[in-house]
């Protein structure tokens, strides 16, 4: 028996027995917070009577939804010339009277359409979108945005668009061509020497002390060079890379996920370019082997979630395409961890482009059919429908019994999640003071929701758009 095929019947025999020797991602340490993809770690349900608690208005698109990091929030924003925006604001009662911070051009080159993972003191964020060649995994201080390392990818199709997924010391995510990629996260090297991350942040802080004095030596001296220092100037530590497979044959842009000591890798087909496939991979988390494949009729643009014993996909014959909305067609389908073996699979008539949300035995969607859906995760039978009236692109919410879902017009529903039963409804878009799309979803934390909107194409294409918090007052 060969070495790999060795590796692939113990990768088979640890899923088959039930071992689970991978560590857990910790709260908002994979996309949605949790391998449910609930939108919510704390299960406290938003407000009652929902209001506006404040708003921030931006001449940035925000594609990705908004991640919770301690007692602030996480922000992407692309700009004009798809100039790259990440930005930390607290998470208060009041309005924020600024960001707590942002990082921009020159440190960041490409814009981020992905949440970031949430590692202790750290964030992990990739960037790179389809039209561009190339991407970087970063890695930065969540209290001060000061780089820690990155992990640059170049190349055709390759991107970060998925966000990733942290658990242990470890960090994985898709890289559109480049397939999926692991690598360490408490370690980082520069000039082939390893350091740890204690020592990495001392090394930037005297890179930094000996910038900053260099500039006050050229200013003092009227030197008209004399530029104040910027954190692309800071030492270029890369992180490890423990595997990669799927280079050149997948193309990965949705979400990892992690079910056990199983790495989940949703990959796509592109029809322009005719390259991936339309599959999802379980691989052993340690080593990236193959643990099985389960083909799919339609792209898995929302990633798998993790519901006990099944992976259930979502699958779309559009992407986040306003054009492509008339005939589009998705489906869900609910995949055996074990074996692989395909348990129940229901057509929509609508695209399924956001990942489903699991709670309480019930698989939570929506469709840009407007309509969001709940199939009870055993068996795939239909539990309710809710018509939103108006086409979705963004994922559900699932918290303290609560389904969020946002529509296209900027609206928030609220949905009882075992009957599917209206609470309400909230203009959150134009009550925050711009119209506007939301592509991201509903994130859920302290009992507030976060919404933030797109205007990168539509009826308010090139208008402004809003960060918007959701309370009770």
């Amino acid at each position: 028996m060969s070495l790999r095929s060795l590796l692939v019947s113990l990768c088979v025999l640890r899923v088959l027995c039930g071992e689970s020797t991978a560590a857990e991602p910790g709260p908002w340490g994979t996309y949605r917070g949790t391998p449910q993809r609930t939108g919510n770690t704390d299960n406290k349900a938003g407000p009652e009577k929902p209001v506006v608690l404040w708003a921030v208005r931006s001449n940035d698109h925000f594609l990705a939804a908004p991640v919770p990091v301690k007692d602030s929030v996480f922000v992407a924003g692309v700009g004009a010339f798809n100039r790259p925006t990440v930005t930390l604001f607290p998470l208060t009662e009041q309005p924020p009277t600024k960001a707590t911070w942002a990082k921009s051009a020159p440190y960041l080159k490409l814009a981020s359409v992905s949440s970031p993972a949430v590692a202790g003191e750290y964030l992990v964020f990739g960037d790179g979108m389809h039209q561009d060649s190339g991407g970087v995994l970063h890695c930065v201080s969540a209290a001060t945005s000061k780089p820690v390392w990155q992990l640059t990818l170049p190349g055709d199709l390759i991107h970060l668009e998925g966000g990733p997924l942290v658990a242990g010391n470890r960090a994985y995510i898709g890289g559109g061509a480049a397939g999926v990629i692991c690598v360490e996260t408490d370690k980082a090297t520069l000039d082939g020497k390893e350091h740890d991350l204690a020592t990495v942040s001392k090394m930037q802080d005297a890179k930094w002390k000996e910038l900053s004095a260099k500039y006050e030596e050229l200013k003092a001296k009227k030197d008209d060079f004399a530029i104040p220092p910027d954190d692309s100037q800071l030492l270029k530590f890369a992180p490890k890379k423990v595997w990669q497979k799927g280079e050149a044959k997948w193309h990965v842009d949705a979400p990892v996920n992690l079910a056990g000591d199983t790495l989940l890798v949703p990959t796509s087909y592109l029809d322009k370019e005719k390259v991936g496939e339309r599959a999802l991979y379980a691989l052993s988390a340690a080593t990236g082997e193959t643990v099985w494949k389960r083909e799919l009729a339609l792209n898995p643009w929302g990633g798998a979630t993790v519901a006990g014993d099944l992976a259930i996909v979502p699958g779309s014959s559009i992407g986040y395409y306003l054009k492509e909305l008339k005939g589009a067609k998705g489906d869900v389908t609910a995949i055996d961890l074990k074996t692989g073996e395909v348990k129940w699979k229901k057509d929509v008539p609508g695209g399924v482009v956001g990942c489903v949300a699991v709670s309480d035995g019930l698989a939570v969607f929506t469709a840009t059919d407007g309509k969001v859906r709940a199939f009870k995760a055993a068996d795939g039978e239909r539990a309710w429908l809710y018509d939103c009236k108006f086409p979705v692109f963004a994922p559900p919410a699932v918290a303290g019994g609560v389904v969020y879902a946002a529509d296209l017009n900027g609206v928030v529903h609220a949905v009882d999640l075992k009957t599917g039963t209206p609470k309400w409804t909230l203009a959150a878009a134009k009550d925050g003071g711009a119209p506007g799309m939301v592509y991201g979803g509903v994130t859920v934390h302290g009992g507030k929701l976060i919404v933030a909107t797109c205007n990168l194409e539509g009826p308010n294409a090139g208008k402004e758009t809003v960060v918007v918090c959701i309370g009770t007052k």
